[in-house]
């Protein structure tokens, strides 16, 4: 199988993802793409010939070792990896439909003509939703297939050596023999353990987009009550009232809020 164009997706989205982003798209590049390729592909590639039953009943071997091995772990894998990129091709695919619409805008109404997008590959608007859904999207592609891998090997990631099989038409009960039982059982638990990591990953990354979100949102809310005009603290909450002088040389007060104020008598107010 040729995986290059796995290699470009991950390539071109990489420029638009998070911190968080990078590491996973460095997790599955290389401890997935390359091992599946280089490695796992080579060690599965003699499953199905080297299972080998103690019988000469014709169809006794394959019988058995479709009940062992109802899906091949090889292409499961390949399955799951081609279904956790999809997300992020389309986290490119909007990028490019917003560039495009920038290009046609700008076309239309001239060069000097204001922008759509500040930043087209700026997470905003539906961009945003766009790849927090496809983090979403990953995380539950990963999560579905450990479930069902679990549901297919019954929970049992140790590959054996030897497996009893009593399936018809197999004569009786036969003993069958896996091929590189402790080398395999390696690739089960490595690429379990770091499709883990990915949904951690994954998890992390919808948790740091969502908080940013809200801090932005609540720093909006606040600027416009900083903003809000207050009375000097040197002003005091009572002035003057207009044409009233006491005798005894002390001005009546009046609260600031009433309809006539002698601004006169105060130094700082506006002439």
């Amino acid at each position: 199988m040729n995986w290059s164009f796995l290699q470009g997706v991950l390539s071109g989205v990489n420029k638009y993802s998070t911190a968080v982003g990078r590491i996973w798209l460095s997790v599955v590049f290389i401890f997935r793409v390359l091992v599946y390729v280089v490695a796992a592909e080579d060690v599965w590639d003699d499953e199905q010939k080297d299972f080998v039953c103690n019988t000469m009943q014709p169809g006794c071997t394959n019988v058995c070792y479709d009940e062992f091995f109802p899906v091949s772990h090889v292409r499961l894998w390949a399955l799951q990896l081609i279904l956790v990129t999809c997300p992020s091709l389309l986290v490119v695919m909007h990028v490019t439909y917003r560039e495009e619409r920038e290009r046609r805008h700008r076309r239309k109404h001239g060069p000097n003509a204001p922008s759509l997008y500040d930043n087209p590959s700026k997470k905003r608007g539906g961009l945003w939703w766009t790849y927090l859904l496809s983090l979403v999207f990953k995380a539950a592609v990963d999560s579905g297939f450990l479930y069902i891998f679990h549901r297919l090997y019954h929970g049992h990631y140790d590959m054996p050596r030897v497996v009893a099989c009593s399936e018809s038409p197999c004569p009786h009960t036969v003993d069958c023999y896996i091929s590189r039982p402790t080398e395999k059982t390696v690739f089960i638990y490595f690429m379990v353990v770091i499709a883990v990591i990915c949904i951690l990953l994954n998890l992390t990354e919808v948790t740091y987009l969502v908080g940013k979100r809200c801090l932005e949102t609540c720093g909006r809310r606040r600027r416009p009550s900083r903003r809000q005009s207050h009375l000097p603290d040197a002003c005091p909450p009572y002035a003057l009232s207009k044409g009233e002088h006491p005798p005894n040389g002390n001005s009546d007060l009046m609260k600031a809020g009433s309809t006539e104020v002698d601004t006169a008598w105060i130094p700082w107010a506006p002439r």
